[in-house]
């Protein structure tokens, strides 16, 4: 595997795994400086909820830019699985052929919105590894498409009043802790389970490093694509429920720009956009590292057409090193 990169060379410390975690502590004390509300446990908790859908999103695009792909498609897939979701929950399914009509459980359709959001996953993976689309032209017109269904699905308003016992996911609180935390925390666990201790992780890894050489070593090379693509549709739907959840209602333009955040999340993690070389921690903290930063921009009172500046610098920034850091391995 290529895990070399370009770093600070002091005896016993690859200083490029604590990049993120300095540069957070670093903004963090930055931002203690300039406003006291920063430090705040009540500011803190909400950074940690803000961060949970890009955090699940950031995870499943670890997954495909690891294998040397990249998905644009998982904001209108996000959308799409939260409105599916809140639509059976609140209106249920008419099947009037049969004269039936079909009522959804809070667990139902949660269910029914996270098989959606993988099929349109499988779908990119179908584009991607059968068709042989490059998965930018692939996932671009997958995020036109579930815009598109997403309006369709909604007639263009909001589904809300969704009930306590869902929107407890986005809003509710357990042993302490909020929902969207113990949420994100699973969907990471189970993450860095699959990367570093299956056979899965490893052909993943070895796919984004040689997809030639993985092919020609036995690896199936178009399944574990077909794979990865529906996880990453699978945890932009489950982003998607924690952000219905929180808002009691599935809005039609739900996810607008979340794909940025999440590459920036995913390269200022330390994973490089050639595959290969990168962690689901790193993911965590580039996401922390952008919610710190968004939410210090809403405390210091920065204007929202600056915020967006300044996040594409951010993401330039990155994208500049994560090159500078591969031809430095050549």
């Amino acid at each position: 595997m290529n895990n070399n990169s370009l770093s600070i060379s002091i005896p016993g410390i690859s200083w490029q795994k604590f990049q993120s975690l300095i540069a957070i502590l670093l903004l963090s004390a930055l931002l203690a400086m300039l406003t006291d509300n920063f430090l705040t446990t009540e500011n803190l908790w909400n950074v940690l909820r803000q961060i949970s859908v890009n955090v699940c999103i950031s995870v499943g695009l670890t997954l495909v830019i690891l294998t040397a792909g990249i998905d644009l498609s998982v904001g209108s897939v996000l959308a799409f699985g939260g409105a599916v979701t809140a639509g059976l929950l609140k209106n249920g399914v008419e099947v009037p052929a049969f004269n039936l009509f079909l009522e959804f459980t809070v667990m139902g359709a949660i269910i029914a919105g996270l098989s959606v959001s993988t099929f349109l996953g499988w779908i990119n993976g179908i584009a991607v590894t059968k068709l042989r689309i490059p998965s930018f032209i692939a996932t671009l017109a997958m995020l036109t498409m579930a815009r598109g269904l997403t309006m369709l699905w909604t007639g263009g308003f909001p589904i809300t009043g969704l009930g306590d016992s869902f929107t407890f996911i986005g809003t509710g609180w357990l042993l302490g802790m909020p929902m969207p935390v113990w949420i994100t925390a699973v969907v990471v666990g189970l993450a860095m389970i699959l990367t570093n201790k299956t056979k899965l992780g490893r052909y993943i890894y070895a796919i984004g490093d040689n997809e030639e050489a993985a092919y020609l070593s036995g690896i199936n090379v178009k399944r574990v694509k077909m794979i990865v693509y529906s996880l990453g549709g699978l945890l932009a739907g489950v982003g998607g429920l924690i952000v219905t959840a929180r808002l009691d209602s599935a809005q039609p333009n739900a996810g607008f720009g979340y794909e940025l955040d999440a590459i920036a999340a995913v390269v200022i993690g330390g994973t490089s956009l050639y595959g290969g070389r990168g962690t689901i921690m790193g993911a965590v903290l580039g996401a922390l590292l952008i919610g710190v930063l968004n939410n210090g921009l809403v405390l210091l009172n920065v204007s929202p057409f600056w915020q967006q500046v300044i996040k594409g610098l951010v993401i330039l920034i990155a994208v500049g090193l994560d090159r500078f850091q591969a031809e430095g391995t050549e």
